[in-house]
């Protein structure tokens, strides 16, 4: 992890550079947890305070409270680690902690979380049978996390270490050199790591009649293997050779550089151990064995890779930008294999965009004409399959005294079901004049910030109403003032919630059910929510007051007038309400004479406002209308009865 500071020019120009940066003193590693035992992960950081911190899982926020608890130094305690639960979720994981104060947020390296285990073995050791004086080898395979200690046993007794004639390999090889009638038995391997302990299969040693020494060629029995380490762990290159007269094991490299001395140790007849390898000792190496005076030989060959996790030869460096100017991050690291670079701000992933460009192999960031939006802490995040590193730097907007203030004294009230206006203090004539216009910002209350909509109004503006909103919906808004040199800082987030609306008017038919019944019947909304209930009024025509209304709760959508006129007229009302009032209200006619189980769908339909106008200009145009519709529907029904 690397500290950013500021140059000496830099932090004489910055009101800021005497500040303590967010940085990390701790951060998370690489651990592997034990079955049913807590787990601490360590995370310390240092700035300016209040700093809150918090910790992720796989990328994704962590909840804390009920096995997992965040200390007072930051680190993380897991209360009882599990691999699996009744979810199927498990503890293993990345986990990385973030910090956060009023000049961003900083991410830690991701930690990789393993649990312990040690499965079962993916080779035993083998029986053979070899000749006395010669060489034996045994060889046991099993993958633990971590990597089990192996040691060896024969006839259930651990093998003297201090032998000379025994070559244990960490791998799970045990060479017998110059094999004795001793040595004959049944072996096995051992394996122990924090998970658990396993036993292999017990393999025979025994020894044949030796044949009369004769001549034999060398052979390699077994070769190094291919390997690929990390810095500073220890390699091991297996070679056992045979043959008449015992060959000499000789190592070089293919590349015909030297293999130096220093770390370097020979185990047993020819094994080679490289102790905290580095990059240097990446090749392909060649196992030669040779007969003794002879250039008869025979070789073997296997591939070293050693990688290195990535480190930075040039990180960002914080700086302070006016408005409307640039800045450039540069970060180049170093890695095998080559680190692959990606830039958060804030902690998330940036992307190039208007104003963002990511070139030179994603080593150098460009933020152009900037403004306050841009002022975060930025870092470089650098991967490769050996681990991962970051460093971070913060980018200020320096806010000359040019730059407005924020707009005071914000109020937002709701005018109807689809606007709210927006009102704001007018500022002193000295700043108006700075001042070359106001953006309003407003989004859903919830919504993300990506659905921010923004209105622009002039200087001489100090209020402003938003259209086209949705009803009974609340909003959040703020404005910024602009200057020539950049906008200010964002004025005080004020909420505001929409007028509810009343139902819409609803279609219904009627059917004549006898000679004194007439029932009316309707569709039921979708979102029944909007409507809490329906009211249904009557007359008989050519009446002046409706009968009603009949309450009926939003589950109904049907209704049965009995005890009516046989011979009557009659204009049935249906609305719809809620919270808000009531909708406006739709009329059927309906004739009882001559329609008996006969469906009145041809009957005309009247959206009438029925809002209870008090005024007398109201009554007189509200009478004028109901005998217009009262004449109209009189006419039709006649000329439908003659025309039949």
């Amino acid at each position: 992890m690397t500290k950013f500071k500021l140059s000496r020019e830099e932090d004489q120009n910055s009101c800021w550079g005497e500040t303590s940066e967010l940085s990390f003193l701790v951060e998370p590693a690489d651990v592997i947890a034990v079955r049913d035992r807590p787990l601490l992960l360590h995370c310390q950081v240092e700035g300016e305070e209040p700093i809150k911190i918090t910790w992720r899982k796989n990328g994704l926020p962590l909840e804390t409270g009920l096995r997992y608890f965040i200390l007072n130094n930051g680190s993380l305690l897991i209360d009882n680690f599990h691999k699996k639960r009744g979810n199927n979720e498990t503890d293993a994981g990345e986990y990385d902690c973030t910090a956060h104060n009023r000049y961003g947020l900083l991410v830690s390296r991701k930690a990789r979380v393993q649990m312990a285990s040690l499965p079962k073995f993916l080779k035993h050791p083998e029986s053979m049978s070899v000749e006395e004086g010669s060489m034996a080898r045994f060889q046991c395979l099993i993958h633990g996390i971590p990597e089990a200690v192996i040691t060896w046993e024969r006839n259930r007794t651990a093998l003297d270490s201090n032998n000379l004639r025994y070559t244990l390999l960490p791998a799970g090889v045990l060479q017998i050199t110059g094999v004795q009638r001793s040595d004959v038995g049944l072996y096995r391997c051992v394996a122990v790591n924090i998970a658990n302990t396993r036993y292999s299969q017990e393999a025979e040693l025994t020894i044949t009649v030796p044949v009369r020494k004769m001549y034999k060629e060398p052979v390699i029995l077994s070769g190094p293997q291919n390997l690929t380490l990390t810095v500073h762990q220890t390699a091991i290159l297996e070679c056992i050779a045979t043959g008449n007269p015992r060959p000499i094991v000789s190592w070089s490299r293919l590349d015909g550089r030297s293999i130096g001395v220093d770390g370097i140790q020979v185990l047993g007849t020819g094994n080679l151990m490289i102790s905290d390898v580095s990059l240097k000792h990446s090749g392909i190496y060649v196992c030669a064995a040779n007969r003794p005076g002879t250039r008869v030989r025979r070789t073997a060959q296997g591939m070293l890779v050693v990688q290195a996790p990535p480190e930075f030869v040039q990180w960002p460096q914080s700086i302070s930008k006016p408005p409307g100017s640039s800045a450039v991050f540069s970060c180049v690291a170093q890695g095998v294999p080559e680190p692959h670079l990606i830039w958060l701000k804030n902690g998330k992933i940036l992307t190039p965009g208007e104003n963002i460009q990511i070139s030179d192999n994603n080593s150098t960031l460009t933020i152009q004409k900037i403004t306050s939006a841009d002022e975060a802490i930025y870092q470089c995040i650098a991967e490769n399959s050996a681990g991962t590193n970051q460093a971070s730097a913060r980018l200020a907007v320096a806010l000359s005294k040019e730059l407005p203030d924020s707009p005071e004294g914000v109020k937002a009230v709701p005018l109807s079901t689809t606007s709210i206006e927006v009102s704001w203090k007018e500022p002193p004539m000295e700043v108006t004049e700075g001042i070359i216009g106001y953006v309003l910002h407003i989004r859903k209350m919830g919504e993300p910030d990506s659905r921010e909509l923004q209105e622009a109004v002039s200087k001489t503006t100090f209020q402003h109403s938003f259209t086209s909103l949705e009803p009974s919906t609340t909003y959040s808004i703020y404005l910024k003032a602009y200057s020539p040199l950049g906008a200010s800082k964002e004025s005080e987030v004020v909420v505001a919630t929409t007028l509810g609306s009343v139902p819409a008017a609803l279609g219904f038919f009627t059917k004549v059910l006898n000679e004194t019944a007439v029932q009316a019947f309707w569709e039921l909304p979708h979102k029944p929510g909007k409507i809490e209930g329906f009211k249904l009024y009557h007359r008989k025509m050519p009446a002046t007051e409706f009968d009603g209304p009949e309450i009926l709760p939003s589950t109904t959508n049907s209704f049965i007038f009995i005890d009516l006129d046989t011979l009557g007229l009659y204009e049935i009302k249906l609305q719809a309400f809620n919270g808000n009032g009531d909708g406006n209200s739709t009329v059927r006619f309906v004739s009882l004479k001559g329609n008996t189980g006969k469906t009145a769908d041809t009957d005309p339909i009247c959206h009438c406002n029925q809002g209870g106008e008090t005024s007398l200009t109201g009554i007189v145009v509200g009478i004028h209308i109901g005998m217009a519709c009262i004449i109209f529907c009189v006419l039709f029904l006649m000329f439908g009865y003659r025309k039949r």
